[in-house]
């Protein structure tokens, strides 16, 4: 079972606590990780994008003109999509993009995305966040102690604070989730992935509750 230090808001270590080995067992799936991404991403589209056919645009149904004998190209409808302002020839209509992922297979996305991490040590653990103010400077400020203020961070803690999550809003490269919540996409997408001590026990119980 590995160890892994735990710092202080003011970036000092303040102990080391042990890594659940059914969690952090240094196993990285790269195409399981890259099917959660996918899946994650395509869950997230609208599916709104719409286009009128020839038959919902407006306009006549008469033929513009004779068949024959005026010396132009034949045309049946206005609305033809040869025409400017005709239907659109297989042109989007609003459909889902949703994709069906097992738990299972998202708990052992979770847990490689995790290995991964830890791999290139971009894992800080934390004590505990507790802001007194919502002021973006108190929450940059703890950034910047624990030296991750030029990086794209995101900050996993077990129940969200009102204040923590109003101090982060204006930093662009900061994120605040909750334990409960954390997936695949959302482990991957930053620098360093900053974790309470809490929100940590919360994510293995998690990974080891839908391994069973």
């Amino acid at each position: 079972m590995s160890k892994i230090g735990v710092l202080n808001t003011s970036g000092k270590e303040v102990e080391k606590i042990d890594l659940d080995s059914a969690v952090f067992d240094g196993k990285v799936n790269k195409a399981l990780m890259q099917q959660a991404v996918v899946t994650y991403l395509a869950n997230q589209r609208m599916g709104l994008a719409s286009t009128k056919t020839r038959a919902e645009v407006k306009g006549s149904g008469r033929k513009p003109w004779r068949q024959k004998g005026t010396g132009r190209a034949r045309v049946g409808s206005i609305r033809s999509p040869l025409w400017r302002g005709g239907g659109v020839t297989f042109g989007p209509k609003p459909r889902s993009f949703r994709k069906q992922f097992p738990k299972r297979m998202k708990a052992l996305a979770l847990k490689s995305a995790l290995n991964a991490k830890l791999k290139d040590d971009q894992i800080i653990i934390v004590d505990g966040i507790t802001l007194k103010s919502n002021k973006t400077k108190d929450f940059f400020g703890i950034l910047k102690k624990l030296k991750v203020d030029s990086q794209k961070v995101r900050l996993v803690v077990k129940d969200m604070q009102d204040n923590l999550k109003l101090s982060c809003r204006n930093i662009t490269n900061a994120f605040v989730d909750v334990a409960k919540d954390l997936n695949t996409y959302q482990a991957l997408d930053c620098k360093k992935l900053l974790l309470t001590k809490e929100a940590l026990k919360e994510i293995e119980t998690r990974v080891k509750k839908w391994l069973q």
